[in-house]
């Protein structure tokens, strides 16, 4: 074990209050800055309304901030809280955190739903969100021991600075001969020299003897902790059992949780596989439906997609349960052992890499025109280690790869690398010099948003070409679905409310793939309800994946199969019998359709939400070059003769491509008017005064946003 210090400057003892049905009912506050320490107690009208997990994140997020506070204010406040569900080890996918902050890309609101023990542990420590505000220069940890009823902060030298290495050392430091006991929240050097930082948590692999990683990987969390002076969050809890949350009704509990697993258990072997193969199975589904982004998001197949298809991860996937929480029978974390990488610091040392997951595949591998698993797999190793998402990773690169064929961009301004699609060995260049802030890479940290503004100002690159071809929106980047032929996803990208994340809604599969929704009609009330219901799985501390991704037999034969409708009521059951809160499905969606307008207010308080910030570039509606609309001309020249009535003869490629723009745009348009009116929201895409009274909303300081921004 390497020389390091862990000097306590500050601790605060207190007593853990017993879970009641799922609450702590109390939040931990820690200003680094002050060296403070404050526990705070839940408001019932807060527990009521905003229920748990992200709605809590949200809460004190907007308390802590003005709407004057930049992501790099010691003001901003990171939250991470789990939810009333979170912790229980007999309910698949009972095991997450939800990370908020002002995010470095967007300057808005962010919010990443991540595995890992840290957010339940957490909640059983006593508290049922924490909140850190404050900049220190002095690396710092946190640590809370809900075993002894303790909370410290400690000043640190000479600890490692990649994830792997702090996160094992803090593991056996801080267990006690227990490493299962310990989870652990940390960033990395890519995090601190970037914009798209992303946070590890970890839990102990028994069975592998070693901590286990996911990611909250979205909206340069990560930067904001490495920002602050924070080396690690730490938290020490013990045995977790299905009396642990203290649920209202532990029958009602035990009855309905035995019923989802059980199906999972008999269903998920003859549908997806993800007990064996995690969500690798969704690259070639993707790839056979023309939605598998590639050489950034140009193209929906490739010939070579099947080289990062399931069968290859079959056989890289150390055989073995992969839950990320105790007890959940999707168990879909899976990982390569004593993979060695071929450069960077770890090269020719054997080392465990977390994935990679579908996103992971797609966008550092058919996105950048890389179709080489072990490029991808060393990729993801070291966006892990470094603390860098693995998604604005992929399509920053991607970004950058085009530009560099295009023209726009040189190997004079590269420092010398080409960026040709496919050019594995400067892909994982531009990740070393990320994590180092040198070179191209420290450009590429930025994001796609001011990589934009660079190339334009610095290398006299075409402007209008880039905000076409450039996948971000409210400069976030986009994960990796191709949307040109799905309008219900363009705008499940464009209206979600921290930017282009598939989490909020993603309706390509059930659009594009199971056909659930072939009107405009569907679509647009698709993009009420998926959202609102999606939100409360970020507000319970729940996974989505066993919702929607393992299904029963005859779903198809439901009224509404794309909901899942017999989930919905095991969800409702769960929901009541751990909080006593009676609740039926259509109860779950307004829980959340009053934290998601809340969200969209917080927002506008930051200077965003409104119509004109859910915009898409276009590359994400239609085909940008002649090139891609030749690529599939036959589909193109038939949508625009038998969709849109036009008599295509005698026209060029440069006409054709120029008319489905403006025909798609005008959809795009239709399609967010529709939705901001079944939300409740004004043209302008702002929450009506109606629409927050009637989610109990109303809050004085909402109300004042409103009448700010011209809504009364």
């Amino acid at each position: 074990m390497p020389d390091f210090e862990l000097n306590v400057v500050k601790t605060m003892e207190y007593k853990r209050p017993e879970i009641e049905k799922g609450y702590a009912d109390q939040t931990l506050s820690v200003d680094i800055s002050k060296q403070e320490m404050a526990i705070k107690p839940v408001e019932p009208k807060i527990r009521d309304v905003f229920v748990g997990g992200k709605g809590y994140d949200l809460w004190l997020l907007w308390n802590a901030v003005e709407s004057t506070t930049s992501w790099n204010d010691p003001a901003n406040a990171i939250c991470i809280a789990s939810g009333p569900l979170g912790g229980t080890p007999i309910y698949p996918g009972s095991g997450k955190s939800i990370v908020s902050s002002l995010s470095p890309l967007t300057g808005s609101v962010i919010d990443s739903n991540v595995g890992g023990y840290f957010g339940p542990y957490l909640k059983f420590s006593g508290f049922d969100a924490l909140q850190i505000q404050g900049k220190t220069s002095q690396d710092t940890v946190v640590y809370i021991d809900g075993i002894e009823g303790s909370a410290q902060i400690l000043e640190a030298s000479s600890l490692p600075d990649t994830a792997y290495e702090l996160s094992d050392l803090l593991t056996g430091h801080f267990a006690g001969g227990k490493p299962r006991s310990i989870s652990v929240v940390s960033a990395g050097p890519g995090a601190r020299n970037t914009l798209i930082g992303c946070l590890n948590f970890t839990w102990y692999d028994a069975k592998r003897k070693r901590a286990r990683y996911k990611q909250a990987g979205r909206g340069g969390i990560g930067t904001v902790f490495a920002d602050k002076g924070l080396k690690a969050l730490v938290v020490r809890w013990d045995t977790v059992t299905a009396d642990t949350n203290k649920p209202a009704d532990k029958i009602k509990l035990k009855d309905v949780a035995k019923l989802h697993s059980r199906e999972i258990v008999e269903l998920d072997p003859k549908q997806n596989e993800m007990s064996r193969i995690g969500t690798t199975h969704l690259v070639t589904i993707m790839n056979d439906h023309d939605l598998l982004p590639t050489h950034n998001f140009r193209y929906g197949s490739h010939p070579q997609a099947p080289n990062l298809g399931q069968e290859v991860y079959r056989r890289l996937f150390d055989p073995g349960f992969d839950g990320c929480w105790m007890g959940c029978t999707v168990a879909c974390s899976h990982g390569i052992k004593d993979f060695v990488p071929l450069t960077g610091p770890f090269k020719g040392k054997k080392v465990f890499v977390d994935g990679p997951e579908y996103e992971t595949v797609a966008g550092c591998g058919s996105n950048l025109g890389i179709f080489d698993p072990s490029t991808v797999a060393e990729l993801n190793f070291y966006c892990d280690a470094y603390g860098l998402d693995t998604i604005s990773v992929g399509t920053a690169i991607a970004f950058a790869m085009e530009c560099f064929e295009m023209g726009l961009i040189t190997a004079d301004h590269t420092g010398g690398m080409d960026l040709s699609f496919g050019n594995r060995l400067n892909a994982l260049k531009l990740v070393h010099q990320m994590a180092a802030g040198e070179g191209f890479g420290k450009i590429i940290g930025q994001g796609v948003r001011r990589m934009k503004a660079i190339f334009a100002a610095d290398f006299a690159a075409d402007a209008a070409v880039m905000a076409d071809i450039g996948m971000e929106a409210k400069g976030l980047e986009f994960s990796e679905y191709m949307t040109k032929e799905s309008l219900a996803q363009q705008g499940g990208y464009g209206l979600a409310l921290k930017g282009p994340q598939h989490d909020e809604a993603w309706l390509i599969f059930l659009d594009m793939v199971h056909n659930f929704m072939p009107t405009f009609e569907q679509k647009a009330e698709a993009l009420h309800w998926f959202p609102m219901f999606r939100t409360w799985f970020s507000l319970c501390g729940l996974c989505k994946l066993p919702w929607n991704d393992i299904i029963p037999e005859d779903n198809k034969d439901t009224e509404e199969p794309a909901k899942v409708i017999k989930h919905l009521q095991w969800y409702a059951d769960y929901f009541s019998a751990v909080t006593g809160r009676t609740a039926q499905p259509d109860d779950l969606v307004k829980m959340s359709e009053a934290v998601y307008n809340f969200q969209r207010i917080f927002n506008l308080k930051m200077g965003f939400g409104r119509a004109q910030h859910d915009e898409l570039p276009y590359r994400a509606m239609g085909p940008v070059t002649e090139l891609e609309y030749e690529s599939r001309a036959e589909r193109y020249d038939t949508q625009l003769k038998d969709k849109y009535q036009i008599d295509i003869s005698g026209k060029t490629t440069a006409e054709k491509t120029a008319l489905l723009r403006q025909l798609r745009c005008e959809q795009y348009d239709k399609l967010k008017d529709a939705v901001y009116k079944r939300r409740g929201w004004t043209a302008d895409g702002i929450p009506t005064v109606e629409t927050v009274k009637r989610l109990g909303i109303d809050f004085a300081e909402v109300l004042e946003t409103l009448a700010a921004n011209g809504v009364r």
